[in-house]
């Protein structure tokens, strides 16, 4: 199954790098995560095409047989376009429906109103990659503030600290009085392509600009450092950091579909 989706493509390729296992069934993938098996968007089904109501049901029992132990449902739907309306079967059984926007720069503008006062710099430190698992601890509290959920973020962080010691990329952070109040990662994902994860700040520092100013200084690491010549960033559609990626120069290329459900 050859993916056309960017979004996915990056996805795919980089939890590959990671780690993970993908088995091509011909008109699906099996993303399989045995080092994070809590990790939902690491255990997945993609799909070629959003399925029909007959055929949904079918999709659920095979990611049953796939994740037997699993306490979630994820699958995700190749394309370019495409709105959650195309997702309402499931959306009508409780699963949460989503299309994801998929943001490309080939060149990037420094912020309107930069923020000059945090230092930006990559992560090298075992304090440094503490520090980031509790920042990401308080930026997920409000959606998942099960204990569990530290497991799949150590897990996650130690994934991310492999791939930018093997040289795939970096991650990096904005500090403030040496407190981490945003990070971000940039790994290469394929020719001349690279991908943002995990752009986060934490509440008590948002809207001053770090964000912003965080994302111009790693997108320079990529196209300067990563030789890419498109950066690639997925999106929430309805949240307010979509204007700051447009602010330094992403723009909308695609609409990724996906749909989660927890406690399955």
């Amino acid at each position: 199954m050859e993916l056309i989706s960017l979004g996915y493509r990056t996805d795919i390729g980089l939890l590959q790098v990671g780690g993970s296992e993908v088995e091509d069934r011909g008109d699906h993938l099996v993303v399989r995560s045995r080092h994070n098996p809590t990790h939902w968007w690491g255990n997945f089904l993609m799909l070629a095409q959003v399925p029909t109501p007959e055929a949904s049901p079918t999709w659920l029992d095979r990611f049953a047989v796939e994740f037997p132990a699993a306490k979630h449902v994820t699958l995700g739907f190749d394309g370019i376009d495409g709105g959650v309306e195309e997702l309402r079967w499931f959306a009508d059984r409780g699963f949460n429906a989503e299309a994801q926007t998929v943001m490309t720069a080939t060149a990037v503008r420094a912020p309107n109103r930069p923020n000059t006062d945090a230092v930006y710099r990559t992560l090298e430190s075992d304090a440094d990659w503490a520090h980031s698992v509790e920042l990401r601890m308080r930026c997920d509290a409000q959606d998942h503030p099960e204990p569990s959920h530290r497991a799949y973020v150590t897990a996650k962080t130690q994934t991310n600290r492999e791939l930018a010691e093997a040289g795939h990329g970096k991650w990096f952070g904005a500090f403030l009085e040496h407190r981490l109040v945003a990070q971000m990662g940039l790994f290469t994902a394929g020719p001349e392509l690279a991908r943002f994860q995990t752009v986060q700040t934490d509440p008590e520092y948002r809207r001053r600009g770090i964000a912003g100013s965080l994302v111009h200084y790693v997108s320079r690491y990529g196209f300067d450092k990563l030789a890419a010549r498109t950066l690639v960033m997925v999106a929430d559609p309805n949240y307010f950091a979509i204007d700051l990626y447009r602010a330094v120069g992403f723009e909308p290329t695609e609409s990724q579909l996906q749909i989660e459900r927890t406690g399955a």
